[in-house]
């Protein structure tokens, strides 16, 4: 069953769980915001589902509170940054700021980061870039977690391995590409198994090499109180695209983990850590003749006019869907398993939340009401 909550009462949880947990009030605000922005642009893979799990490797040393980026090398348009395995929404906001800073310089600029806590939702760095008139590219790694089989495998060898785009549009809403080189992310395949949106069919592949849609195959049987891992699993998530997705994963791994620093994935024993090759190219620069943002408005306008495959499903460019969503959802509530309101509730137990009567959850069912209102 699912339940819609209000985006600004849940970010306010979230927020305070991370501060009981460890963190300082804005490094926990800046948590809050990044995961209820992927909820509100509709990825719920990224979004407030990810709490119990930042909160377990917090607490398990794995994830670090208010850490800063080491700067390794550094030079006018180029710098390498060890994350030092800080949470990825302070790390990862600390990387762009530095890239942009060099780009606003010199017109183009390079960063590597390494070991990193989970950077989330990648289009929120690509909109960082944007909002200030940078494109930005982004190849992404998440060494230790392996749950990708490359094409024509049938067991995990890559991460999902994210690739991103950002393209800013002068005074108009930027073009955000941003994927899992995988059918699906693994955030989704946790929110299904969680009770929330099903999985496409065959975005699985279990060990016998046959496509399945059941997050069992990627997670196996978890008890009530584990944490889902892909370590107790029997099968690997499909790469997007059969062997062009596959190739493009491989090109991630190399650049977002092996230039980096943060290594490849597929090393016995490591935890997680994500490495992001990031460039960042300004506009202001680039754009001699200044027609860049209007050829995009034209180019814009000609794809749509495309003819419709199907009459009631419009043309989308990339940030299209996010955006709509995010109107309806701000409007709305946004939707959750009541899966993920358990784990939620009871990792806000854990720290020491007494109740959660001011949570704005609607549609539970009586038990999952009890736990919104007596913690």
């Amino acid at each position: 069953m699912s339940l819609k909550v209000d985006a600004k009462q849940l970010e306010a949880l979230i927020a305070e769980i991370f501060e009981r947990g460890g963190c300082m009030r804005n490094e926990a605000e800046r948590i809050a915001m990044r995961l209820m922005g992927a909820n509100l642009t509709g990825h719920d893979s990224h979004g407030v589902i990810r709490t119990s799990r930042y909160m377990d490797w917090l607490g398990r040393g794995i994830f670090h509170a208010g850490r800063k980026v080491h700067v390794g090398l550094d030079t006018d348009a180029l710098c390498i940054l060890d994350g030092q395995y800080g949470f990825g929404q302070t790390i990862g906001e600390q990387a762009v700021r530095l890239g942009l800073d060099k780009a606003a310089k010199n017109g183009a600029a390079v960063v590597a980061l390494n070991n990193s806590g989970h950077l989330g939702r990648i289009g929120d760095w690509a909109e960082m870039a944007a909002a200030e008139g940078f494109v930005s590219i982004h190849f992404v790694n998440a060494r230790g977690s392996v749950l990708v089989a490359p094409f024509g495998g049938a067991e995990a060898r890559f991460s999902t391995a994210p690739f991103c785009v950002g393209v800013p549009r002068g005074d108009d809403p930027p073009v955000v590409l941003d994927f899992a080189t995988s059918i699906v992310a693994e955030g989704k395949v946790l929110v299904a198994y969680k009770g929330g949106k099903p999985l496409p069919e065959g975005a699985l592949i279990d060990e016998n090499g046959t496509h399945t849609s059941e997050p069992e195959v990627l997670y196996g049987s978890a008890g009530p109180d584990a944490p889902p891992t892909e370590r107790n699993g029997y099968g690997a998530i499909r790469a997007m695209g059969d062997h062009k997705g596959s190739g493009l994963a491989f090109i991630c791994e190399l650049l977002g983990g092996s230039l980096t620093g943060n290594r490849a994935t597929g090393i016995e024993g490591e935890h997680f850590a994500n490495g992001m090759l990031s460039i960042y190219l300004s506009v202001e620069v680039f754009d001699q003749g200044g027609g860049f943002a209007d050829d995009i408005k034209r180019y814009i306008d000609y794809v749509k006019s495309a003819k419709r495959a199907n009459a009631d499903e419009p043309i989308l460019v990339p940030g299209d869907k996010e955006r709509s969503v995010k109107a309806d959802r701000l409007a709305n509530g946004v939707p959750m398993s009541e899966e993920t309101w358990k784990d939620i509730v009871n990792t806000a137990r854990r720290v020491g939340r007494r109740n959660c009567r001011d949570c704005g959850a609607h549609g539970l069912t009586a038990g999952a009401y009890r736990d919104r209102i007596s913690l």
